[in-house]
């Protein structure tokens, strides 16, 4: 199954996919949830499947004339892991960790499909990395990795835009992680069924004004999502909604001679094989 996020006349609704149309869920289920993270919280995904399945063509809206929104624009706890890619370790200098790298992003700095990122006046270092997102659908505390798994609501795609001159200021990440608009997040929620297990053997790719940027394979991480939330949930319980953004390939901007930084007038796009497309312009802030 595949949601997606929208704005309809200011007012944040979620709808089923359904080939180039989406069944609004406000309108075909009314009593559901507004939101996927209350479908998550509730257990209701299945009821939104039926409720598409039985949907009207009143309820169908067309996917192209929609304003898409980040798919859980609200989560409780919003969690990435850094260099779990061995080759974009290397390319930075780093040694390959025994553990992950954990740090979060804030809501605020989160962006839907198509939104502009916002090139910040403090800093014109502004760099690309192309993620595949995890999004937890079952509450998770001292897990193993088969439990780990079975929490696994769905995926989608992330773009962990990072400011790195803000980045090399100290060995925390927060700041550089979270300049506002700065993490386009979608284009839609897929669920775990539709699918390889952990989401395996599929391709991730970043493409900056068309060319590639970073082609890899999610089996190229060191620790797969089973691994991260395993470890997580060692410290925190995870709950529904929550985001697990899984690390970047190799082939980033800074990595590049000279350093390659993305700019007004840019388009990154993200596509993870089987989820689909990511793509965002770059603007200046005004």
């Amino acid at each position: 199954m595949r949601i997606v996020a929208f704005d309809k006349n200011g007012s944040h609704r979620i709808g089923v996919r359904r080939g180039g149309y989406v069944v609004d869920l406000s309108d075909a289920a009314p009593s559901l949830p507004k939101n996927l993270r209350g479908l998550l919280m509730n257990d209701l995904l299945d009821e939104a499947w039926k409720a598409a399945e039985k949907a009207s063509d009143e309820s169908l809206l067309v996917l192209s004339e929609l304003t898409l929104l980040p798919p859980v624009p609200d989560p409780p706890k919003f969690l990435c892991i850094g260099r779990n890619y061995a080759e974009h370790a290397k390319e930075g200098g780093a040694k390959i960790s025994e553990y992950p790298d954990i740090f979060m992003r804030s809501r605020q700095s989160m962006i839907g499909p198509g939104a502009p990122i916002i090139r910040p006046k403090l800093s014109t270092n502004l760099d690309f990395e192309g993620e595949l997102m995890a999004i937890i659908g079952k509450t998770v505390f001292q897990t193993n990795e088969a439990q780990a798994l079975s929490s696994i609501a769905g995926y989608s795609i992330f773009s962990d835009v990072t400011l790195r001159d803000y980045q090399r200021r100290t060995s925390q990440w927060t700041m550089d992680k979270n300049f506002n608009s700065t993490g386009p997040f979608g284009p839609e929620f897929v669920s775990a069924d539709e699918l390889p297990t952990g989401c395996m053997g599929v391709q991730i790719q970043t493409r900056l004004n068309g060319s590639v940027m970073q082609n890899a394979n999610t089996n190229d991480m060191l620790f797969p999502v089973a691994t991260a939330i395993t470890y997580l949930t060692q410290a925190m319980t995870l709950e529904p909604g929550d985001l697990i953004a899984t690390g970047t390939p190799s082939g980033v901007g800074y990595a590049r001679n000279p350093p390659l930084w993305m700019k007004p007038g840019d388009n990154i796009e993200v596509e993870i094989e089987g989820i689909g497309i990511l793509s965002n312009p770059v603007v200046d802030e005004t």
